[in-house]
């Protein structure tokens, strides 16, 4: 065959193929993604954010987009009316002179804020410094206390409480002092020469009392804790780059893996006069996950502990009274799985403790159950059906009503959209104060009457009203945006899709994510970004100009980018939330797969035999899980910072979800143990500082897939913490797809 005609056979089956086949991946793509975020900036006018209300007032502060950039608004709901909250000029002319930064009025970089009409002032942050603006002379001063406040906030984020030892505790008579003295509990009068008393003998080095104590709000008691410590388990990071010195740094930090060792806590109870002690039965609180701080009722008749039994499968309420040192447990939460108590728990005692309003899953679904509190038993469950409850706001124990929020229970709507409740403690007159086919998020005023509603989703422009909090009746209308400018620009709204799960019943939701110049009659490849940590539920429902992790970014160059909440994550019921328990590396993969088979049935322009995912953190261990599992169906995968081998990770999160004790259950969801099954194009990222996810858990993956002889691309990225790999890591993983799905060789950086 020439080669004239062997060119016109190539060229007639690109052409068929679809049409500008090869115009994916370019460098016009390259340029159109990198833009995308300069191209819709101030295109959505009506956007709000940060409200918050006034002192006790019925005013709302809040900001919201303009076609100019950002305005700060007072909305008065008694008056029907909007002011600007200040003098924007003003404020931009003081912040520049005091920060040295030139300040855009038109886009003031404002976060966190505190108003007040009553003090005449503004408090917020900004340049990672705290500020004030007196709103009567305009002038702006740096907050100190606010700024040691945000610089203090930065701290390592695993570090666990530890007791110092020189602390004094006070009696609410101002009489006494407690104190830890050579391991034990002392006590001395704070005025007079009266000697110490030791209360305590049994202290030692490896058996102290805790010098963290509570007094009883009558002055005659007092509740400690004896700890039993455990050995630390420290992580070791290499800094390689330091900016300061040549040669690398050690960095260290506290961090507890799956299986260590805890310290073991054992509530002690002293009565002062009679110098009496009465321990809690260490058989009651028996191998502590957690022990939380004894809790005085007001009128010192007993305390409260908090007992989280290790492997989260026994959370109680226990009670030790103040006379007898009897104790008894008031609520005793089990099962068979594990308790969510790190997302789900709610606690709220009534009248100091009559009554107790807790969660439980305990029925299949999140609701709130009564307690009576001095007897322990179930007087009525207030909340009740197949949806859950997301969060109680308040709580009126003059009324006996609860607001909370919930989803799942407008019928027709997304079972993960948020509305707001009301209900009476016995579980009657429930009130929807929110019902829009959309997600609410409330700003209740301080007298919890009125409302600040923001509701949207990823599908529907976002309106601000203020309503009523017993009728839901909208007062007053805020904004509403207009996305029209953005529409105008090219922008695709996500769709939202749903469709059966594994089991052919179970509803999976999941948004699908276009190109601005997307074209039906070309086939595309797609990218799912995954996050599977059962600790929620992760797809967005709010609107957003740009989803998140990049994901709008990278369908520009071609793909088509999905987000999907398969079982085993959270905010469905209990039977969903299952599927993760000792099983991480299902990572909903059997729903995710279901769910782009439906999709690509519906829209045949989704090429499924070449498949990509990517990932963070739980989202690394899945993406790289992928590959392992589900080669037929995953074809490329960029894993970054994972935490691969769950015996490698923190210990709150992964006890959590994969329980205790270790057992082979941890191996068999491994992606070092299974990294001999790799199948596909594979890159990790890693950043050499991180103290979230040990690196090592990354590089113990690296060292199986070489020993296994299997073909990776890897990247540890110098001085990065946890991350999906900045800049660098973002434009590597695009060219990755880009490469291996598309077949294009990337432009050149």
């Amino acid at each position: 065959m020439n080669r004239s005609i062997l060119s016109l056979i190539v060229f007639l089956t690109v052409a068929l193929s679809g049409s500008n086949v090869l115009a994916q991946g370019t460098k016009e793509d390259y340029n159109r993604a990198n833009n995308l975020r300069e191209l819709i900036k101030g295109k959505t006018p009506g956007l709000t954010s940060n409200p918050i209300w006034i002192d006790s007032t019925h005013q709302a502060f809040y900001c919201v987009t303009t076609e100019k950039g950002k305005q700060f608004v007072i909305a008065d709901c008694s008056q029907q009316k909007k002011r600007p909250a200040f003098d924007h000029q003003q404020l931009a002319q003081q912040l520049s002179a005091s920060s040295g930064v030139q300040v855009d009025a038109e886009n003031l970089p404002l976060t966190q804020f505190s108003y007040s009409i009553e003090r005449k002032r503004l408090t917020f942050a900004a340049y990672e410094k705290g500020w004030d603006l007196d709103l009567s002379s305009g002038k702006v001063e740096e907050n100190k206390e606010f700024t040691a406040r945000l610089q203090n906030g930065r701290g390592y984020w695993g570090k666990r409480f530890k007791g110092a030892q020189d602390r004094k505790t006070f009696s609410p008579d101002s009489q006494w002092v407690a104190y830890i003295k050579n391991y034990n509990v002392y006590i001395q009068r704070r005025k007079g020469n009266d000697k110490e008393v030791q209360l305590s003998f049994d202290g030692s080095a490896g058996e102290y009392y805790d010098a963290w104590m509570a007094w009883s709000p009558d002055s005659k008691k007092l509740a400690a804790m004896k700890v039993r410590k455990n050995e630390d388990h420290t992580l070791y990071l290499i800094e390689s780059s330091p900016d300061e010195q040549l040669q690398p740094k050690l960095q260290t930090r506290d961090y507890l893996k799956p299986g260590d060792a805890l310290p073991q806590r054992t509530p002690t109870l002293f009565i002062v006069e009679e110098k009496k002690v009465m321990a809690m039965p260490a058989s009651l609180v028996e191998n502590q996950y957690d022990l939380s701080f004894p809790a005085w009722r007001k009128d010192s008749r007993s305390f409260t502990v908090e007992y989280n039994q290790r492997g989260h499968q026994r959370y109680q309420i226990i009670e030790m009274d103040a006379q007898t040192g009897v104790a008894r447990v008031l609520v005793n939460e089990q099962s068979k799985t594990f308790i969510d108590y790190s997302g789900k728990k709610y606690r709220y005692d009534v009248a100091d403790g009559k009554e107790i309003i807790w969660t439980s899953e305990r029925d299949g679904w999140n609701h709130l159950y009564l307690y009576d509190g001095l007897s322990g038993k179930i007087k009525n469950q207030i909340t009740k059906g197949e949806w859950v409850v997301r969060k109680v706001v308040h709580v009126d124990e003059k009324t006996r009503q609860i607001i909370f929020a919930a989803s799942g229970r407008e019928k027709g709507q997304d079972p993960y959209l948020i509305q707001y409740y009301r209900i009476n403690f016995d579980g009657t007159e429930l009130k929807a104060l929110t019902n829009e086919n959309a997600n609410h998020d409330a700003s209740f005023s301080p007298d919890h009457k009125l409302l600040v509603d923001q509701y949207s989703r990823v599908d529907l422009a976002p309106v601000t009203c203020i309503r009523h909090a017993v009728t839901g009746k909208v007062l007053m209308d805020l904004e509403r945006a207009d996305i029209r400018p953005l529409i105008a620009t090219g922008w695709k709204m996500p769709e939202v899709f749903t469709s059966k799960g594994r089991d052919g019943e179970t509803d999976i939701w999941g948004i699908i994510v276009r190109p601005t110049n997307f074209d039906p009659d070309k086939r595309y490849p797609v990218i799912e970004y995954i996050y599977a940590g059962p600790h929620s539920s992760f797809v967005p429902k709010s609107f957003q100009t740009l989803v998140p992790y990049g994901a709008q970014e990278l369908a520009e160059l071609g793909f088509i980018v999905v987000q999907i909440d398969g079982m085993g994550t959270s905010n469905r019921s209990k039977a969903f939330h299952d599927v993760c328990w000792k099983n991480l590396k299902d990572a909903g993969f059997p729903d995710r797969i279901a769910w782009m088979r439906a999709a690509a049935k519906k829209y045949p322009y989704l090429d499924l035999s070449r498949v990509g995912v990517y990932g963070t953190s739980a989202g690394g261990q899945s993406s790289a899980g992928a590959l392992l599992f589900h080669p037929e169906f995953y074809k490329v995968a960029v894993s970054s910072c994972g935490c691969h081998d769950n015996r490698m990770d923190k210990m709150w999160w992964n006890e959590q979800w994969m329980g205790y004790p270790i057992g082979p259950h941890y191996a068999e969801s491994s992606n070092v143990e299974n990294a001999y099954r790799l199948q596909g194009k594979l890159m990790l990222i890693v950043g050499e500082l991180d103290d979230n996810v040990d690196p090592s858990s990354t590089l113990q993956v690296v060292n199986a897939l070489i020993k296994a002889n299997k073909n990776f691309d890897f990247l540890m990225v110098p001085g990065m913490g946890h991350s999906s790999g900045g800049d660098f890591g973002e434009h590597k993983r695009r060219d990755y797809f880009v490469k291996h799905l598309l077949g294009v060789e990337p432009p050149a950086w």
